[in-house]
């Protein structure tokens, strides 16, 4: 079998939300499904996706538990939690090193935002990166974070990610690339490059959109099975 048709297959294969019951994405999905009923609204979806990706680093079952710890802060009511202003500020950890003060700073920035926008999805990755997320512009880094949001938001076939947000093209997403992926990557000789940076991301991102042209984000769930299948 050639890499591509390896690609296909494990895509086709892990692209199934049985494989993602304790993953993050389980919380911008439930507000996504409460959307579709007309029990919740976009900004819901979005930040909850926000919060998730942010704390989306380290063990499942513990990423899990703390956007747990953080939506029970919020009431599991997010957006009027963001209007309210009143949010926990203290030095303790909300998740690893993710303090609760940094969780209060990301939250008065989305207050900012919604006080005069409708939605995240017309941001830039690097304006999320310092608008939302408070940090410094970086034009060579691979946000991952923000590009596992968009891909949660902007696929739309209905399996696995949202589709929620609709004027963005998934041919035009990259993949989020973290350590794990990347490594995945090199041991499918996708990329050589050493370095977990946007140009590898982009370099990952091209190859899989030789597979899957419209939808390059497709092969992000054939390098996370390609990850499980090999540990077995």
């Amino acid at each position: 079998m050639s890499m591509k048709d390896t690609i296909i297959s494990l895509a086709e294969k892990y692209n199934n939300p049985l494989y993602f019951q304790t993953d993050p994405i389980i919380f911008p999905k439930h507000f996504f499904e409460l959307y579709k009923n007309g029990k919740s609204n976009i900004q819901d979806v979005e930040i909850s996706g926000i919060i998730a990706a942010h704390l989306a680093w380290g063990r499942r079952e513990m990423i899990v538990r703390d956007c747990k710890r953080a939506l029970d802060e919020m009431n599991w009511k997010p957006y009027e939690y963001i209007k309210k202003g009143n949010y926990k500020c203290e030095s303790c950890s909300l998740h690893r090193t993710v303090k609760w003060s940094e969780f209060a700073i990301i939250c008065n920035n989305l207050r900012s935002f919604y006080d005069s926008h409708e939605s995240i999805e017309e941001l830039e990755p690097d304006v999320i990166r310092t608008k939302i997320f408070n940090q410094n512009s970086d034009k060579k880094a691979a946000n991952k974070k923000i590009h596992m949001l968009r891909r949660w938001m902007v696929r739309n076939d209905g399996i696995v990610d949202l589709g929620i947000w609709n004027k963005t093209s998934p041919a035009d997403l990259i993949i989020p690339l973290d350590v794990h992926v990347h490594r995945v990557a090199m041991e499918m000789k996708i990329t050589s490059r050493k370095s977990s940076d946007l140009l590898t991301a982009l370099e990952i991102t091209q190859y899989l959109k030789d597979v899957f042209p419209e939808d390059p984000c497709k092969g992000d769930f054939a390098l996370f099975g390609y990850g499980i299948d090999n540990k077995k």
